[in-house]
């Protein structure tokens, strides 16, 4: 078999296999609901506290407070079938591609969280600012760079 026909079997299971995604944690916050939050955790968003699940709590060796860390977590409550949104939900802007947007509601919502470690007790981190609602899943934790400006 040739390496183009290696790649054709490759991009053919890619694009019609499932993929599953096991949370590494839960954020528990003082937010209940979607609506309670805000857009960004700059915003005025509260510290959390991120609860690492027992698996996992190797992983969490050499995060440090006041280190910046990037949380990816599953916006499990997010519209999934959304293309076009109002930017930050202001119907008098034009609708534009969900792609180009920090909108919760997409196909794969995956949220993107650029937040300071305040505090680690046993499998938690206290975080924050942070926008994520009480429940929401984590799916993953990295640094951020130094040389990193965006999250």
């Amino acid at each position: 078999m040739t390496n183009d026909q290696d790649n054709e079997k490759i991009r053919e299971f890619v694009a019609t296999g499932s993929y599953s995604l096991e949370p590494i944690g839960f954020i528990r916050s003082d937010l209940k609901r979607r609506d309670e939050a805000p857009r960004q955790g700059k915003e005025g968003a509260p510290d959390v506290w991120l609860e690492v699940s027992p698996r996992f709590v190797e992983g969490m060796q050499d995060i440090i407070v006041g280190q910046e860390i990037i949380v990816i977590t599953w916006l499990h409550q997010a519209e999934r079938k959304e293309l076009k949104v109002h930017p930050r939900g202001d119907v008098s802007a034009p609708l534009t591609g969900v792609f180009s947007t920090r909108s919760p509601d997409r196909p794969n919502p995956l949220g993107l969280h650029r937040v300071t470690v305040r505090e680690i007790v046993g499998n938690c981190i206290r975080i924050g600012p942070m926008e994520a609602i009480d429940g929401t899943p984590v799916a993953d934790i990295k640094p951020v760079l130094p040389e990193s400006k965006d999250s």
